[in-house]
This record gives structure tokens, C-alpha cells and sequence, in this order.
């Protein structure tokens, strides 16, 4: 699991757990973040232009001070962009949770069993439309 992928799911878990402490009910969703990940174009976009941005960096015959603050630079691009994405799936975890009265959201890879799976209803908020399997 990347970086971006544990920080995404971290932060969506916490943010969820803390806009749906307060919902009526005791139910408990559950966000496949690896699926949303996968699936999502824009996640996917920022993941492959922060990655080849590091490696043009360091295929660069700048200097390694340049090289530095071009690493400082790009690092701090990453950050926004998990921030962004972040706060994109869990505003929609939000909505979801308060359309369906859950209680709690947790990512999937977390939880062993038990919840309620709404992985398609935010993927459906950020328009994301899940890959069809590959036919043998």
C-alpha cells in the first residue's frame, strides 16, 4: 500500500469518525478506499504525474541543492493532492453516512467482517465508475 493509500484511508477514516459520531443509530459503513483508489481517474492522474515528476527529478543532471528543492517542491504538491483527494471521500463518505444514519464509517481493509459496504454509493458521488474485469 502507497503512501497516498494509507493516508487516504487514515484520513477518511478519521474524518468520517468524527462527522458521524453524533447520527441517531448504531450502524457501521464500510469504504473499500483500495477500490476507490484503483477506480478513480483523478487519484490515479495525481498519482502518476507526482511519480513521473520524481523520477524526471531525478533523472536531471541538476545539482543535488536543486535536486533538493525540486524533491521539496514536489513533496509539497503531494501533500495537497492528499489532501484534496482526501477531503473529496470524505465529504462523500459524509453525505452517505447521513443519507443512510451510519454511525461510524471505517475503511475496509480494517474491518474483518460486519458493516455495511458503501464503497459504490461515494464512488457513485464522485462519479467514479468502477473498471469492468478483464474477460479471460
Amino acid at each position: 500500500m502507497t503512501t497516498i493509500h494509507r493516508v487516504l484511508a487514515a484520513t477518511t477514516l478519521l474524518a468520517s469518525l468524527c462527522a458521524c459520531s453524533t447520527a441517531p443509530q448504531s450502524s457501521i459503513g464500510l469504504i473499500d478506499t483500495n477500490r476507490i483508489s484503483s477506480n478513480w481517474p483523478k487519484f490515479q492522474n495525481y498519482e502518476n504525474q507526482l511519480s513521473a515528476d520524481a523520477q524526471a527529478i531525478d533523472r536531471s543532471t541538476k545539482s543535488p541543492r536543486e535536486k533538493d528543492a525540486a524533491h521539496a517542491a514536489l513533496q509539497r504538491r503531494f501533500q495537497e493532492a492528499q489532501a484534496e483527494l482526501s477531503n473529496d471521500v470524505s465529504t462523500a463518505a459524509k453525505q452517505v453516512a447521513a443519507d443512510k444514519h451510519l454511525t461510524y464509517i471505517f475503511t475496509r481493509q480494517y474491518v474483518g467482517y460486519g458493516g455495511v459496504d458503501i464503497t459504490a454509493d461515494v464512488e457513485k458521488i464522485l462519479q467514479i465508475q468502477e473498471k469492468p474485469s478483464p474477460t479471460p
